[in-house]
């Protein structure tokens, strides 16, 4: 039976990955049950949790990962389905989050850096491999990837309700949602599981498309064998 209360849903990726569409995304449909929502964006939060770090350095990053995980961990205890949207590189942070809040949905919001370099509408990419900003994460210092997060949303691909769906899923599966809220966010009688495959055969959808133009420039690239035999 669900446990009805809050929890902490982690979205990890790299800028311009899609954390933030996708939190928001998930805020809206949770406050169509009733639920208390709260969304933790590390952008929008800077000047109130940590203007007197930086958040340059390895240290400074993993101490907006602690303080970021210390509201949510409040919020949760609160009955708050509380969503985080934070590059937050580092694993340890991450696992030291997740060990303390408990009821815990780590989200890793994946999307290749060339496709974010070519999206990116802020120019912090471009002035990154161009030496203008440094320590960026993900051209000049590294981002680690989770090994085992609930959730991996392929952002390139996916689209926000597909990604959304898998979240969604993931809370059933853990218990901290029922399939009763499920059905009313997604406005369907269909059963969770069959709500989950065609969310899937979407993105396998999205992924095909996506491979179109690679295929295409393929076929074109590769040499016509000729038609003549040699004498």
């Amino acid at each position: 039976m669900a446990q009805i209360g809050g929890f902490t849903v982690w979205l990890t990726g790299m800028l311009g990955a899609g954390k933030t569409t996708t939190a928001n995304y998930l805020a809206a449909r949770l406050r169509q049950v009733g639920r208390n929502v709260e969304v933790l964006d590390e952008e929008e939060l800077q000047d109130e949790l940590w203007k007197d770090i930086g958040g340059d350095v390895k240290e400074e990053r993993q101490l907006i990962g602690r303080r970021l995980g210390f509201v949510a961990d409040l919020l949760t205890r609160n009955n708050v389905c509380t969503l985080v949207a934070a590059v937050t590189p580092y694993k340890g942070v991450r696992e030291e989050n997740r060990r303390a809040i408990g009821r815990y949905v780590e989200v890793y919001v994946d999307c290749p850096t060339e496709k974010l370099i070519a999206r990116d509408t802020t120019g912090k990419y471009k002035k990154a491999l161009s030496g203008e900003i440094p320590n960026f994460i993900g051209i000049t210092e590294p981002y680690e990837p989770p090994n085992s997060a609930e959730v991996v949303i392929h952002s390139d691909h996916e689209g926000v309700e597909a990604g959304a769906m898998k979240v969604f899923q993931a809370l059933l599966d853990l218990s901290f949602m029922t399939a009763e809220e499920l059905k009313i966010i997604t406005g369907t009688k269909m059963k969770p599981q069959k709500l989950v495959k065609k969310a899937a055969r979407q993105g396998a959808k999205g992924a095909r498309k996506a491979a179109r133009p690679a295929a295409r420039a393929a076929r074109v690239a590769k040499p016509k064998a000729s038609k003549r035999k040699g004498r």
